[in-house]
């Protein structure tokens, strides 16, 4: 590997052959060495999952012919970087780069997502890590809107590096023109409803099919993703890996109170 450059290890949830991550790991091309590696084919809303009962392998992509290198691996998002970091790589890498996602990460979706559960798995070795999706799940989505914030973003973060254990969640809006502005955010409050619908099999027996929408709980709140998405802005949200509730709550008190 070229010891003197930058080196970005790419992976992402939605597969090698995704347009997201064959276009970002062009864009990447002027900041350093790219490495690609990626599970051989959808695994999204697999959050940080690994895999324990199967027997894991990783094949170099032969006819890729994109910059950099491209390997495939019968895993999760996570299991792709863990593999990279023991299998594939002679050196750490200076970043790790989730994405392009296609389709939205913001609000609670971030703890579902296989691109973010990456970012964090990045996070989680010590590396500076940012997760990118853009909120279109057409598999030949126009990712146009997302390239003008990508080099902002890595700049930064090569640059300056993060805090110990936080990655960036940026999720760049699809339906409101291109962005013209970006802003640091928190996740928006909401939750999903009515996800499954029920239907029956030929045989009369019923299974359940997962759906649903999401619902924003505080959709004029301006500080957070989601209404910065909704209103054409792409948002940065920092992540944290530790989601330990802070022990300074006074909530926190009452409960080592009642278990003594």
């Amino acid at each position: 590997m070229e010891k003197d450059r930058k080196l970005i290890l790419v992976t992402n949830d939605d597969g090698y052959t995704a347009l997201g991550v064959r276009t970002l790991m062009k864009w990447l091309e002027p900041f350093g060495e790219v490495v690609g590696v990626c599970p051989d084919g959808p695994r999204s809303a697999q959050s940080m999952a690994i895999t324990v009962n199967q027997a894991m392998r990783i094949d170099e992509v032969k006819d890729y012919d994109g910059p950099g290198r491209l390997y495939k691996v019968n895993g999760t998002p996570v299991d792709c970087v863990k593999l990279a970091m023991h299998t594939v790589l002679d050196r750490t890498p200076d970043m790790v780069v989730s994405g392009i996602n296609h389709g939205s990460n913001a609000a609670v979706n971030v703890i579902y997502s296989g691109t973010m559960g990456a970012a964090f798995e990045g996070c989680a070795f010590g590396f500076p890590s940012v997760g990118f999706s853009l909120t279109d799940h057409d598999p030949a989505a126009d990712f146009s809107p997302v390239r003008p914030f990508v080099p902002k973003i890595i700049e930064e973060v090569l640059k300056n590096g993060l805090p110990e254990g936080i990655c960036l969640n940026v999720n760049v809006p699809h339906d409101k023109g291109n962005p013209t502005e970006m802003r640091v955010t928190r996740a928006a409050r909401g939750k999903w409803t009515d996800e499954y619908e029920k239907y029956l099999d030929p045989f009369g027996r019923p299974f359940y099919w997962l759906k649903g929408h999401f619902v924003n709980e505080e959709p004029e709140a301006e500080d957070t993703d989601e209404w910065c998405l909704s209103h054409g802005i792409v948002s940065v949200t920092p992540e944290l890996l530790d989601r330990s509730a802070p022990l300074d709550a006074v909530w926190i008190e009452g409960l080592r109170k009642s278990l003594r």
